[in-house]
């Protein structure tokens, strides 16, 4: 179970380092890291997913019917798998980064079964949308 928020830096190649606490539930492989899935995220931002929950969210996706085949390509098409190397780094590639519009600084969240991958920038701006929308109804019968 993923949660909680993570400010990052991409390096000059792209890569950025997973959050140690992170790294065990994304699985181990050969070689100490992990494989990784990276795709789009219809609001602008790239989620990551470890391969159990990849696999799951990719039969849902694969199974939509074929008037929903722009979404299959949205999702499967640019989806791109990646490995964690031993040191706690991904590469994303140039057309995920380009996609999501980040550059440097990135905030990584945790969504449960999956993380997001945000530019800071705009995270900030979707987090002050949100908050400024009226509550759903479902979280106004929600106890804090």
């Amino acid at each position: 179970m993923f949660q909680g928020a993570s400010s990052l830096n991409l390096d000059a190649k792209g890569r950025l380092s997973v959050p140690t606490r992170h790294r065990d539930a994304l699985g181990p492989v050969s070689g100490g890291g992990a494989q990784l899935t990276i795709t789009k995220h219809p609001d602008g931002c790239l989620m990551v997913f470890p391969p159990a929950a990849w696999e799951v969210f990719r039969k849902e996706i694969a199974a939509m019917p074929m008037d929903s085949i722009g979404w299959r390509r949205f999702f499967l098409g640019n989806a791109m798998e990646v490995d964690m190397d031993a040191s706690g780094r991904v590469l994303i590639a140039p057309e995920l980064r380009n996609f999501a519009r980040i550059t440097k600084e990135a905030v990584l969240l945790g969504m449960g079964s999956y993380l997001e991958l945000w530019d800071t920038q705009v995270y900030a701006a979707k987090e002050a949308e949100t908050m400024k929308a009226p509550m759903p109804d479902v979280l106004k019968a929600f106890s804090f």
